[in-house]
């Protein structure tokens, strides 16, 4: 009976209680396991990964029809007022503003900290991982994947880019789709209205429902990454990994609050605290694109409205790493100084412009910061394979700084709305506030 009353009360919790509390429960059950422990002759691991894999592929099943018909709603909605160019160049420009400031950030602290000199670095050098399995990740891959972003994003054939979910394909489709839908009208026009923003809030309707069991979820695939990364991988990349935290968390929790503060006079946490959800089920997803449901859904939460919602959000998704492109930032220069490289002012400068396009250029395709950071180092002079280095550790922190990718891409919708006039619901401050 009290277990049924300490259910109920948890389950009576607002979600993103729900998944911190399932965030607890995977780390106290990955501490004593292993690879090899299993349950009821059952693989711990294997449990986990399967049920994690069901709730990815749940949130991934929406992507498509969720992108198509929010970019496509969107669109017409603000090319039919006039308001198409104008919010996509704040978009951009915000974006750029925030990915830079990232990039910074992380470029300060990796050169204050140092993480990669003193007495540690040769210990690194002498026990530099076999690169095999970093180059096979990235082999043939070359400088032209920036230029493919472009061939990527015009697709010649809509159906294949809609199953091999390519967005910055199906972003352009749905730009170029909704802006002429709106140059229509009649019968046609309205019956085609109708039909996306029905697609639009079906959609919805499906993401909160699988928001139910987001919390089991999250423990499965916060609990698998554990158990099979371990905690002991921390030991020789301590400094490293505090590093890359402490930049993700000054981007995080100083950076992006101001911009809401100073540009859009929101009050930072009080945002924050209606995004949660978003931002735990980055976390624990590790992914941009299957957390996308979930960030439209908490935005609109908010009160940022559907016009804004279904343009920015699809497109920060795809282009807008802010966590990515710090990321890599620290990751080429810690590299640099483990290998005893002086890297210049001005190779600094180009590490920092490249881990912004790079964040932007391969981020469509297969192990996407791996072969940006490649890139990087030939770009610098520094050994590609040299990335080994860090994949210990590269999938807990991929955790970290996709939240907060999602992070940044919430805060620009919500600088976007209130630049057009939009107030969000209890985000700003009263009139009495000081």
């Amino acid at each position: 009976m009290k277990g049924n009353n300490l259910l109920s009360r948890v389950l009576a919790l607002p979600l993103h209680w729900q998944i911190a509390i399932a965030l607890v429960l995977a780390a106290l059950v990955a501490a004593p396991s292993s690879p090899e422990t299993t349950l009821f002759g059952a693989s711990v691991v294997g449990v986990l990964d399967f049920i994690g894999g069901l709730f990815m592929n749940a949130l991934k099943m929406i992507v498509v029809p969720l992108i198509l018909s929010s970019i496509i709603v969107g669109v017409r909605n603000m090319a039919a007022q006039d308001a198409f160019g104008r919010v996509g160049a704040k978009t951009i420009g915000f974006y750029l503003v925030t990915g830079f400031g990232a990039i910074l950030t992380g470029l300060i602290l990796v050169n204050l900290i140092g993480p990669g000199e003193g007495e540690s670095a040769q210990a690194m050098r002498n026990a530099l991982p076999d690169p095999t399995e970093a180059m096979e990740k990235v082999e043939g891959r070359t400088a032209g994947d920036l230029i493919g972003i472009v061939s990527r994003a015009i697709p010649p054939n809509i159906l294949e880019a809609a199953l091999e979910t390519q967005l910055l394909a199906l972003i352009f489709v749905g730009v170029v789709f909704g802006y002429f839908m709106s140059r229509m009208s009649g019968p046609a026009a309205d019956t085609l209205q109708n039909f996306w923003q029905g697609v639009h809030d079906v959609m919805i309707l499906i993401t909160m429902w699988i928001m139910k069991f987001a919390p089991i979820g999250v423990f499965a695939l916060v609990g698998k990454t554990f158990i099979v990364s371990g905690f002991e991988v921390l030991g020789s990349l301590a400094l490293y990994f505090i590093t890359v935290l402490a930049a993700l968390g000054v981007h995080f929790a100083l950076w992006l609050p101001l911009l809401l503060r100073m540009v859009g006079g929101i009050r930072p946490y009080a945002y924050y605290g209606k995004i949660l959800p978003a931002q735990l089920t980055a976390f624990s997803t590790a992914s941009s694109s299957a957390t996308l449901p979930v960030t439209i859904n908490c935005a609109e939460q908010a009160g940022v409205p559907k016009r804004v919602t279904s343009f920015v959000l699809p497109l920060g998704a795809t282009v807008n790493m802010d966590g990515t492109a710090l990321y890599e930032c620290v990751v080429v220069i810690f590299i640099a100084q483990v290998l005893g490289f002086d890297l210049t002012l001005a190779q600094q400068l180009l590490v920092v412009v490249l881990a912004l396009l790079t964040s932007i250029g391969v981020a469509g395709i297969p192990a996407a910061s791996l072969v940006a950071i490649t890139l990087i180092l030939t770009a610098v002079g520094l050994p590609a394979e040299a990335v080994a280095l860090v994949l210990a550790v590269d999938r807990l922190l991929d955790m970290c700084r996709t939240a907060v990718n999602v992070t940044s891409d919430l805060t620009v919708t919500a600088l976007v709305a209130t630049t057009e006039g939009e107030q969000l619901l209890d985000a700003r401050p009263q009139a009495d506030a000081a």
